[in-house]
């Protein structure tokens, strides 16, 4: 896997990595024991001898820092730069730039330890902090650990390239708004996520859930002298059958890349053509925006015991019988709001209760006519108050407007749609939801834009469903099979 990965990132660089002379730089923020770093700087002096490959690393776990720092000693790097301590709350290389940037940070693991420092990262610092674009949910920092690593992206002519292995979850988890989908949209709308490669399953020790590299960078290719264009692009490569199976397993890791599979899995992603394997996307093909979708709220109103008895639930009326002073203040005060609340019986229990209103102005009339009658004041949400025990949902009812007389959504009928970035929202609207209910509109104060990766959407293969008729016939076959075995057993 890692192999891939070096073969990836440098993928693009081939040529200029044959220059003499050159100095590059290499970073994991979870370095572990250091096989990231050590397979890079192999790949690269295979390409080029004569290369300076300068390896970063930082590693929380003490002793698989040690054999990391260790094995830099040995291979004549300097070991002062690998650093002891959680990338997130000890930045040991803060300040500091990298040409190519690969890890594999451990999946869902939660932040809630970093919790207050990132937190204040994040709303101190911004965009100038490393956690500008968005926090993901508290149980998954994966989207954390690259944007860390796009903090350390050169802002030079050739910028920085990261490699990143994922789960699933980074792909879609986190609805509109959220800080997974803002992290997502901000990667997407800078144009830095070139590409993403789906794994096999099984291929790591401890789990044996699917996997994805995630290629990122601040410099695609917009020279087609260079390679193909990539500029606006998002490329995503299917590998999961690109695999083998090993002799023994080991753990969970059942399943391996052999060479040849490796050198296939870089082509398709180096020709950057579409096939069986491989899709290219523009950026906004991923994005879409969330429409709130209203429909009007219609009641009825009747003045019966029952929704009379439903007033005692509303919390503008419990409040007339609760205290707010102390002593004997409040124990009068109790008592008139008692008063209060049964003059406000008593006077609806006056109301013929056979009529039943399907307009809310009409019925808001009568009532404060009413109430004026026995000289009992009406405050805004006693009224609501009363206007919501009285009322109803009722489709043939009249639409219930508002002082500039708009009709007034009805919550419990609310829902969305999703509609890709690309498409005019008025458009889907009036193709998709108007014909199938006339009355509803848009909140458009209430569209947020979302942003996710339905990778294996993408590479979906329908497969038909057998006859019917073969089934039932399988099935016979199988009760005719069952039926002689257990005349046999009865026989004996």
């Amino acid at each position: 896997v890692i192999r891939l990965m070096v073969n990836i990132l440098l993928n693009e660089d081939n040529e200029e990595l044959t220059q003499p002379g050159l100095v590059t730089t290499v970073y994991d923020c979870c370095a572990g024991t250091g096989g990231m770093l050590s397979v890079t700087e192999q790949h690269l002096k295979e390409l080029n001898p004569g290369i300076q490959v300068e390896l970063f690393g930082q590693e929380i776990n003490p002793q698989s820092f040690s054999i990391c720092k260790s094995d830099m000693l040995i291979k004549g790097q300097n070991a002062d730069n690998i650093i002891l301590g959680d990338s997130f709350t000890e930045d040991g290389h803060r300040g500091t730039t990298f040409r190519y940037m690969l890890t594999n940070p451990p999946f869902g693991v939660e932040w809630k330890k970093a919790e207050k420092f990132i937190r204040e990262e994040y709303e101190k610092d911004g965009f100038d902090g490393r956690f500008g674009a968005g926090l993901p949910r508290i149980s998954d920092g994966s989207l954390l650990f690259l944007q860390h690593l796009i903090s350390k992206m050169r802002q030079d002519e050739k910028g920085s390239r990261i490699a990143i292995i994922f789960n699933g979850s980074p792909l879609f988890t986190g609805d509109t708004g959220s800080g997974e989908s803002e992290i997502r949209r901000w990667i997407i709308e800078n144009d830095m996520l070139e590409g993403i490669i789906a794994l096999p399953d099984q291929l790591f020790y401890n789990t044996g859930i699917s996997t994805y590299i995630w290629i990122v960078t601040n410099r695609k290719n917009s020279d087609l002298m260079r390679g193909p264009v990539r500029t606006g692009k998002i490329q995503l490569v299917n590998a999961v059958d690109f695999y083998q199976k090993m002799r023994k397993s080991l753990g969970n890791k059942r399943n391996e890349i052999s060479e040849e599979q490796i050198k296939e899995i870089t082509r398709i992603y180096g020709d950057f053509k579409e096939n069986e394997y491989c899709k290219i996307f523009d950026n906004e093909d991923f994005g879409y925006q969330k429409v709130v979708v209203e429909r009007p709220l219609r009641l009825n109103f009747q003045v019966t015991e029952e929704r009379i008895n439903n007033l005692y639930n509303e919390t503008a009326f419990k409040k007339l019988a609760e205290f707010r002073k102390k002593g004997a203040a409040g124990l009068k005060e109790i008592e008139e709001g008692k008063k209060t609340q049964r003059q406000i019986i008593d006077t609806l229990q006056t109301m013929d209760a056979n009529v039943l209103y399907k307009n809310r102005d009409a019925f808001t009339k009568v009532l404060k006519k009413t109430f004026k009658a026995v000289d009992i004041n009406l405050n805004s949400p006693l009224l609501k108050a009363i206007l919501f025990a009285l009322s109803e949902k009722d489709e043939t009812a009249d639409i219930c407007v508002d002082n500039k007389g708009n009709p007034e959504p009805d919550s419990d009928l609310r829902d969305t749609e999703n509609v890709p970035l690309k498409e005019d929202i008025h458009e889907y609207f009036e193709r998709e939801v108007k014909p199938h209910i006339p009355d509803a509109w848009i909140d458009e104060s209430k569209t947020k834009i979302g942003y996710e990766i339905p990778f294996t959407r993408h590479f979906y293969k329908y497969e038909p469903l057998r006859p019917s008729e073969e089934i039932a016939k399988e099935i016979k076959e199988l009760e005719e099979s069952i039926q002689e075995k257990l005349k046999k057993v009865m026989g004996e």
